[in-house]
């Protein structure tokens, strides 16, 4: 790696800068906007796994430079792209280089840092989901991309696809009447939950910048449990099966209906839940105000073997292993598809006739499904329509998600107060937000 002495980089790049990574709110730059036959100067935090596709999703713009902390994780991407200056630390990445925007695919405690650390900087931000690791930082971010004026997504590919709009549009029209119920599952999780903390201590492998991967969580030694995929069980660093999958598999209804934020979340069943990690399985169930004239929604969310009834979805035999109902009084939206992209109206003889409503959501260029997220983003940096997946939208969202493992786990009924980012619950204060090591803030 080029950069062997980042963090003395650092240092020296924080005093150059007036040690403004450390204060918050301290930024006034603000982004610029290309036509759309320039290219944009692009940077990627978190190139190994999920950061591989985000990679060449954006490789048609200019790759500026790749950062990782992990070189064995990131090794078949910097062999792809040989050429591209490397990094193991981002500050020093977004210090040293021109660019203007960046994708952010590390894991869930270190995207608000990076995102924000960026949108001051004036550069646009495409974040993975979750998009962030608390409730506060969902709201930074909104806040801080309305500021700066910058283009942003969260990734959640799902929502860029033709077939996910067409559902939207399907639930808009009144296909299936007035929704009060949504279900939404998940198989998740795939990996450790529910366990306490290893006692255990490892040699960091050579390849690893441990500290750097740490980032603003607490220190702890190393463990080969936590990375470089284990990671989403434990509290410090993921947000467990809610937070990994529910920005896939709520969006379609969530959007659909427009719900904005809870009035209450509570945890219905959980089992196995820790302070160290999140639980082996959960119910959660939200209350959703009226909107208009909509009334208002009970949402349920179900993980790790946890299952709506069948009665709910008359035909269907087994429930896929992630998806939603929409439950209107007219009728069934049932999607069987983590990304909400394909959908069924039941019962099925009474939709035998139906035609659907003619599209008004924008369609996004390209026939590549999983390419149409970055094209919509990048078209939104250069000047294009507004994306849907802006952190406009991406940051209630994922507040809306995070307040259930609020639930989970203090065990307590959370009333919420979006106007003043409280509960009813000092517990559930207190998880709303976190603490970040030095050099790194929101």
């Amino acid at each position: 790696m080029p950069d062997s002495n980042d963090r003395r980089d650092f240092l020296k790049l924080s005093a150059l800068a007036g040690t403004w990574l450390l204060l918050p709110g301290c930024s006034s730059t603000t982004a610029r906007r290309y036509s759309a036959n320039e290219k944009l100067n692009v940077g990627v935090i978190g190139v190994g796994g999920k950061g591989s596709s985000d990679t060449v999703g954006v490789a048609g713009e200019n790759l500026v430079a790749l950062c990782d902390v992990d070189d064995q994780r990131a090794a078949g991407t910097y062999k792809r792209f040989p050429a591209v200056p490397k990094y193991h630390d981002y500050r020093v990445m977004l210090e040293r280089e021109n660019l203007d925007a960046v994708v952010i695919s590390t894991p869930d405690h270190s995207h608000a840092p990076a995102a924000v650390m960026a949108m001051e900087l004036g550069l646009h931000v495409y974040c993975q989901k979750p998009l962030t690791h608390t409730v506060e930082e969902a709201r930074v971010l909104r806040e801080l991309a309305a500021r700066q004026g910058v283009a942003t997504a969260m990734g959640n590919q799902g929502g860029a696809m033709d077939g996910f709009r067409t559902g939207v549009e399907v639930i808009r029209s009144g296909a299936i009447g007035t929704v009060r119920e949504v279900h939404v599952w998940t198989n998740r999780p795939i990996w450790p939950q529910g366990m306490e903390r290893s006692p255990e201590i490892a040699a960091i492998p050579d390849t690893m910048r441990w500290d750097l991967w740490l980032g603003p969580a607490p220190h702890r030694p190393y463990n080969g449990s936590y990375a470089p995929f284990n990671w989403r069980g434990f509290w410090d660093f993921g947000t467990g099966a809610l937070g990994d999958m529910a920005c896939h598999l709520w969006n379609l209804p969530y959007m659909a209906l427009e719900l904005g934020m809870p009035t209450s979340v509570v945890a219905k069943r959980v089992s196995g839940n820790t302070d160290e990690a999140a639980p082996n399985s959960s119910i959660v169930e939200y209350q959703f105000p009226a909107r208009g004239d909509q009334p208002p929604v009970k949402w349920t969310w179900y993980d790790g073997g946890e299952l709506p009834s069948l009665d709910l979805v008359p035909g269907v035999e087994k429930l896929r292993g992630g998806g939603s109902i929409v439950v209107g009084d007219r009728g069934v939206l049932y999607s069987g598809d983590d990304y909400g992209r394909r959908y069924r109206l039941l019962p099925e003889d009474r939709y035998v006739d139906f035609q659907e409503p003619a599209p008004f959501l924008p369609r996004v260029r390209g026939d590549n499904d999983g390419q149409k997220t970055y094209n919509e983003w990048i078209d939104d940096c250069k000047g294009g329509a507004k994306g849907l997946a802006r952190f406009d939208y991406a940051g209630p969202l994922t507040e809306a998600i995070l307040l259930g493992n609020v639930a989970v786990r203090t065990g307590e009924k959370i009333e919420w107060n979006d106007a003043n980012l409280k509960t009813n619950s000092i517990a559930g204060d207190e998880l709303l937000r976190k603490s970040y090591r030095w050099g790194y803030h929101i």
